[in-house]
C-alpha cells in the first residue's frame, strides 16, 4: 500500500521512518500558509493510497482531504473540523492520538495501516517477576512503544516500573501539543494499560493497587 505522510516539516518525520519500514512510504512536504485563512486551497501532490497528515494548518489539511483518498490526521482541529471533513470526504479518521488508532473503521486502506500502527499490543515475556522479554506487536508510528519496552527489560513488574514505562512513552512521543487531542500524557495511559493488557494473570500480583490514574501526576519534563 503507498502511504504519503504529509507535513510542512515540523512534525511526521520520525512516523515517516517507521512507517517506511512497512509500507511503500513518501515524504509529501507541503507549505505552511503564512496567513490564519487561505481560500481555494490547492495541493498539487503525488496520490497516494493513503495520506497521514501531520499538516498544522486546517486549510492545508482541509485541501489535502478534498483528494477524496482516506486520510488520518495525525494532527486534529477538533471535532467541528473533523464534521467538516467528513462532509466532504467521509474517508477521513481523526484518533485521539495516534497511538489509540484502531483497525476497525471501515475504511480499508486505513484499517490494513492499523494493522501495523495504532494502539499498542503486546507480546510478554516473565522469567523470576521481570520483563524478559517484549514483542511489539503494534505500535505507536512515532516509534515510543518500541523503544520505550525496550527500556524495561530486566525490570522488575511493579508499580514503579509501570510508571516509568509510562514516562518513557512520554518522553519519546511525538505528539504535537495542538487543541484537544494528540496528547503525550493519554499517550502514556494507552500504553501503560496496554502492557498491563498482556500481562498473564499470575503476574500481577504486584500491581494490584496500581492505580493508573496516577501517572497523570507525573508531568512529561519529569523524564529529562
Amino acid at each position: 500500500m503507498k502511504v504519503g505522510i504529509v507535513s510542512d516539516g515540523v512534525y511526521g518525520d520520525r512516523a515517516y521512518e517507521n512507517i517506511r519500514r512497512v509500507f511503500d512510504a513518501l515524504w509529501i512536504e507541503v507549505e505552511f500558509p503564512s496567513t490564519p485563512i487561505v481560500d481555494d486551497m490547492k495541493l498539487d501532490i503525488p496520490l497516494r493510497d493513503l495520506y497521514v497528515s501531520y499538516v498544522r494548518h486546517p486549510d492545508v489539511a482541509l485541501a489535502l482531504i478534498e483528494l477524496g483518498r482516506p486520510v488520518i490526521l495525525a494532527i486534529s482541529f477538533g471535532l467541528g473540523f473533523l464534521r467538516q471533513a467528513l462532509e466532504i470526504n467521509e474517508m477521513v479518521v481523526a484518533p485521539e492520538t495516534m497511538c489509540s488508532l484502531e483497525d476497525n473503521t471501515g475504511i480499508k486502506e486505513i484499517d490494513v495501516f492499523a494493522k501495523s500502527f495504532g494502539r499498542p499490543e503486546f507480546k510478554t515475556n516473565i522469567i523470576d517477576g521481570k520483563f524478559s522479554r517484549i514483542e511489539v506487536l503494534r505500535g505507536a508510528p512515532c516509534g515510543s512503544t518500541w523503544i520505550a519496552s525496550s527500556d524495561i527489560i530486566g525490570r522488575r513488574v511493579c508499580d514503579e516500573t509501570l510508571r516509568f514505562f509510562g514516562l518513557r512513552v512520554c518522553h519519546y512521543c511525538r505528539a504535537p501539543r495542538l487543541g484537544r487531542t494528540c496528547d503525550k500524557e493519554k499517550a502514556a495511559l494507552i500504553h501503560v494499560k496496554q502492557l498491563l493488557n498482556s500481562l498473564e494473570h499470575e503476574n500481577l500480583e504486584g500491581l494490584m493497587n496500581f492505580d493508573i490514574k496516577k501517572l497523570m501526576e507525573y508531568k512529561v519534563n519529569s523524564t529529562s
